[in-house]
């Protein structure tokens, strides 16, 4: 699945948000999940299916509800435990097989960890009778792939779940986010590969600078994360996240999903080529979509 964030087009209608995944090619869409968006908390269930059937319609999926939830932020488990419980039946109302949760835990720490484990835990069950994933994102307090599998692993743990039980909490690979923690793609893809739900791209100039730019005109290694994700027969979902939200003078994200589609798809017959002809060692790593 090719999809895209609408963090990059901010407060777009939905039949415009529609229009733009149908026109660029893409099949799924992230919904950023918060007031003044098409799909926002304010929704009711009825209206949360209504938007999965123009989604169906169009032959598009909603691969995630973005929420804002910071798991790993210190505050009440309680009302965290709530939030995340609203959130999974918002996603099954809406078709979304994935909830995006964030750490915020500031600083790393142990008790960062222990909250987020504890919280996550205890909507395990819930998240697998629903069916969707509850997704830690690599990102502030835990950006390395290695922080975000550490608490995702403990929560399954205590929730008394294996992988092989198909394990309903996850993790979201931020690529920016794990190089700035300072692993490499080879690095994180290892650690991510029995957790992951779906790869989230992007582009900046430098490491000091997050400014969007299109994909494969920043620094990046983001050939390499498509390579490390070909040796591991990776074929699920992976989404642009065009940041226009918190940088309004960037290029319209119609204008950059071209480039993004074209890459990925550039990728795919890479993968379908290696295939063919056999693949590689590496190829034998896991990594497939749970």
């Amino acid at each position: 699945m090719i999809a895209f964030a609408t963090l990059g087009c901010p407060g777009l209608p939905l039949p415009e948000v529609i229009e733009l995944a149908t026109a660029s090619g893409c099949t799924g869409i992230e919904f950023r999940y918060a007031d003044g968006e098409p799909v926002h908390p304010g929704l009711s269930a009825a209206e949360l299916a209504a938007v999965r059937d123009r989604l169906a319609a169009a032959g598009l999926t909603a691969l995630a509800l973005d929420s804002y939830i910071r798991v790993a932020g210190e505050g009440d488990d309680a009302q965290v435990v709530a939030e995340l419980r609203r959130h999974l039946a918002a996603a099954v109302a809406v078709g979304a097989p994935y909830v995006r949760v964030f750490p915020g835990g500031g600083e790393p720490s142990p008790a960062a960890d222990e909250r987020a484990v504890r919280r996550l835990a205890a909507v395990a069950d819930a998240a697998a009778d629903a069916g969707v994933g509850v997704l830690l994102e690599t990102h502030d307090s835990h950006r390395r792939a290695e922080d975000a599998v550490r608490v995702v692993a403990a929560a399954t743990e205590r929730a008394g779940l294996s992988t092989s039980d198909g394990v309903p909490l996850g993790v979201i690979w931020d690529v920016l986010h794990t190089w700035l923690g300072g692993e490499t793609p080879a690095t994180s893809a290892a650690l991510v590969a029995p957790w992951l739900g779906y790869v989230q791209v992007k582009d900046v100039p430098s490491a000091e600078d997050s400014t969007p730019v299109p994909i494969g005109e920043g620094v990046l290694p983001l050939d390499e994360v498509l390579a490390q994700l070909r040796r591991r027969e990776y074929t699920g979902p992976v989404s642009l996240e065009w940041e226009r939200a918190w940088h309004p003078e960037v290029a319209p994200l119609a204008d950059v999903l071209p480039g993004y589609v074209d890459l990925l798809r550039i990728a795919d017959t890479a993968r379908s080529a290696q295939a063919a002809g056999g693949g590689d060692a590496e190829g034998e790593a896991a990594g497939r979509e749970r």
